[in-house]
């Protein structure tokens, strides 16, 4: 009898029931299933060992969308999988690569789909929580920072040992003109040391090594934003200015005592009323040939110079961009050497300095604005590169054309954008450490009275960090190529260096804030302490953004660039031709929107960085063609470019948006592809991936609109991101340790608490 009886139908669903309670609770974790998602658990539910139809039966029951679990059904079901002993466990929490395969192949599909994966869910369910350490990471931290790293090593390295000097110890500020002072003898410690110089001839005492500057001030980017900026300001932007848009008498008269900080500078082309629009700036210089002399005037107070860094207490000479004019004629803007202060740091006749005052961040910065009252400047002060002045008052240039000699002179201000993003890069990166060693040790909420789990086993968690980790790996190896091929002469062209300049920075710079954002939630409580670091960092990389050019403009030079090719079709009448280039671009969409392409939903298939490219030029090409035919509809109404422009003006940037993505996408790739090591390659493709599959996943109701996913393929694409974290979990603290950031500047020990 009693064999009989186990042979009962009641008992064979009881043991199916038992082997599936895991999966069947899971399931039903956030309340709701779909007849989609109920499928699917059917397809890779294993039949061995059982009854086909018993399986069925049960699954039907428990998986039944229209009937759904009582909350008394499901508590009941978690009671049953607490109750089975260890031994007896169907699928090991231990150890996934146990029990059932199929099982076990559907309990992670379940997870993902449904938004819980990455904590071990049966030890959640079991009330086993995490007690003991974390396991080893898959790859050696230190051989990532090297192969990262590359170049940078040496000067990294040289950096930061200047920066562990007591001087550089500017903790607990209590005044902001102490702060300031503090800052400007941290910047005079690295003059001294020969790091303001990299970038200049050695023939004035730098070294000649453009990228190593860089690299240079990006390092800085880890220790204090306040020096960081005062430096940048006085050797990227004043010195810089000097030296690519002077010549070579202003090169002997005032680099030495640039690079030494013996003439402190600053770059004085914002306006109050002028921001973005340099060529619409206000102030004047207006040639005198009597005295061989430019009068430098500020018409009205919407033409101060303004937020000007190093103008407020320190700097005693101003590259001034004004509108040039010569015997009544304009010429545009064009930068002058202006005297601001004597030796004495007293104003210069003529000159009127206020103090910007307060500022959200960057409290070490002397921001001022500057007025002009006809103040007169030698002849030889107009940085000539590019036109000059002869005594007698005649204007000259080797550039025709006044437009192309105002961006060509812009041009060659280009490394200021690339180090604000790189710069912005490693504040991503320190927020990021921070935040995630303290997701990867603090804990909360254990299963009933079961052990705490760290923060960053919860998908919540994870989705918040790890997919702006793998943005950063990502960033950081498109800057690294961008800085290598600005440094070499030969590296391309000039427009493109240019026009990638600008979107990496726009994209870097609203990374850098975004991560941070996260990373000072993450932390909680103890993320809005100053001695955490991430909200002071924050507040100072805020204005990333704006600076160095407003990242919504530079996105539209971005989408400008790209457009450069079809301008003359727009001016065509032979409008065949641009009708051509748009149905080429469509029919090549077309090829790759074929319902296989479209419908694949297996990991191997998403995870391929063929697909990822292909959906990220793919994007890119319809905006660009859909943004060319927009634009040529409305010239052929009669509206001037700008007008055009400025009516498209949102799908331009998104144009350059998912531009900067694909070439940031193609940098990682290319990274990725040249890493001999295999345990580094298999992490740095995981973080490939994640990114590539994040961007198309924020990005779904387009692709979903210009029918290149399916619905199924959506939500293919989130479950996977979701297994990404979970897999990349382990990995995460040794990721962020192989970004070598010394202890100290994520420890809280540089604080400016700034009253």
């Amino acid at each position: 009898m009693a064999k009989q009886k186990n042979n009962t139908p009641a008992t064979a669903d009881d043991a199916v029931l038992t082997q599936f309670a895991p999966l069947i609770y899971v399931a039903w974790a956030d309340g709701t299933l779909t007849k989609d998602e109920a499928a699917r658990i059917r397809r890779h539910v294993s039949k061995g060992g059982h009854a086909e139809d018993v399986v069925a039966r049960v699954l039907k029951r428990w998986l039944n969308p229209e009937a759904p679990p009582t909350p008394s059904d499901l508590n009941a079901l978690l009671e049953r999988i607490r109750r089975t002993p260890r031994d007896r466990t169907p699928v090991a929490p231990a150890d996934r690569g146990q029990g059932q395969p199929r099982v076990i192949e559907a309990l992670h599909e379940v997870e993902n789909a449904l938004g819980v994966g990455g904590v071990d869910t049966l030890s959640m369910l079991l009330g086993r929580g995490q007690t003991g350490p974390r396991p080893a990471a898959s790859f050696d931290p230190d051989r990532m920072r090297a192969y990262i790293e590359g170049a940078r090593a040496p000067i990294r390295e040289r950096v930061f040992k200047i920066l562990h000097r007591p001087i550089f110890n500017i903790h607990r500020v209590q005044t902001t003109s102490l702060y300031r002072e503090q800052v400007l003898a941290c910047v005079r410690e690295l003059a001294r040391e020969g790091l303001g110089g990299i970038a200049f001839p050695s023939e004035y005492g730098g070294a000649a090594d453009i990228a190593g500057s860089i690299f240079a001030f990006e390092t800085l980017a880890f220790h204090d934003m306040s020096v960081l900026v005062k430096f940048g300001v006085h050797f990227g932007l004043f010195g810089g200015s000097v030296y690519q848009l002077g010549t070579r008498g202003h090169h002997e008269k005032y680099l030495r005592g640039i690079i030494t900080l013996d003439l402190p500078g600053c770059f004085a082309m914002t306006e109050s009323a002028h921001g973005s629009n340099v060529r619409d700036i206000e102030t004047t210089a207006v040639y005198d040939p009597t005295s061989r002399e430019f009068v430098i005037h500020t018409p009205h107070e919407g033409a101060r110079k303004d937020y000007i860094g190093n103008a407020a207490l320190h700097g005693r000479i101003a590259t001034v961009f004004a509108q040039l004019e010569v015997g009544g004629e304009s010429h545009g803007v064009h930068a002058f050497l202006v005297p601001i202060r004597d030796e004495d740091g007293q104003p210069m006749p003529g000159v009127r300095l206020e103090d910007c005052g307060e500022k959200v961040g960057l409290h070490g910065v002397d921001n001022g604005r500057i007025h002009f009252d006809n103040v007169r400047v030698p002849r030889e002060n107009l940085l000539n590169r590019f036109a000059d002045v002869t005594e007698a008052g005649e204007y000259v240039s080797s550039i025709p054309s006044a437009s192309r000699r105002f961006f060509t002179m812009l041009g060659t201000l280009v490394a200021g954008r690339i180090s604000v993003a790189a710069a912005s890069n490693i504040a991503a990166r320190t927020g990021l450490a921070i935040a995630i060693r303290h997701a990867a040790t603090r804990r909360q909420f254990g299963i009933d009275d079961g052990p705490e789990l760290p923060l960053l086993s919860y998908i919540s968690m994870q989705r918040a960090l790890l997919p702006r980790l793998a943005a950063t790996y990502a960033l950081d190896a498109a800057l690294y190529d961008l800085i290598l091929r600005y440094a070499d002469a030969a590296g391309g062209d000039v427009r493109e260096i240019e026009s990638l300049a600008a979107g990496l920075k726009a994209y870097a710079s609203r990374h850098a804030m975004d991560t941070l954002q996260a990373a000072r939630e993450a932390c909680g409580g103890a993320g809005y302490m100053m001695q955490n670091r991430i909200g002071g960092i924050r507040e100072d990389v805020d204005v990333f953004t704006t600076f160095e050019g407003a990242n919504a403009v530079l996105l539209q030079l971005v989408a400008k660039s790209l457009i450069t090719g079809l301008r003359e079709q727009f001016g065509e009448m032979r409008v065949w031709r641009l009708v051509r280039y748009v149905t080429a671009r469509a029919t090549s969409a077309m090829a790759e929107k074929n319902p296989i392409a479209t419908r694949r939903t297996d990991p191997e298939h998403l995870r391929d960085a063929d697909f990822h490219d292909a959906a990220l030029r793919f994007r890119e090409n319809h905006l660009l063609s859909t943004l060319a035919r927009r634009l040529k509809a409305r010239i052929d109404r009669g509206a001037t470019p700008v007008e055009a422009m400025n009516e498209c003006q949102d799908h331009s940037i998104s144009l350059a948006q998912a531009h900067v993505e694909r070439i940031i996408h193609e940098h990682f790739r290319k990274r990725v592809d040249a890493c001999a090591d295999e345990s580094l390659k298999r992490v740095l493709e995981r973080l490939r991936a994640l990114f590539a599959l994040e961007r198309l996943e924020a990005d779904r109701a387009w692709f979903l609109e210009a029918g290149y996913f399916e619905p199924a393929k959506a939500k293919a694409i989130r479950s996977e991101v979701n297994t990404l974290c979970g897999e990349l979990e382990g990995d995460a603290l040794a990721l962020v340790d192989a970004f070598g950031i010394p202890p100290r500047f994520t420890e809280g020990q540089l604080v400016a608490a700034v009253q």
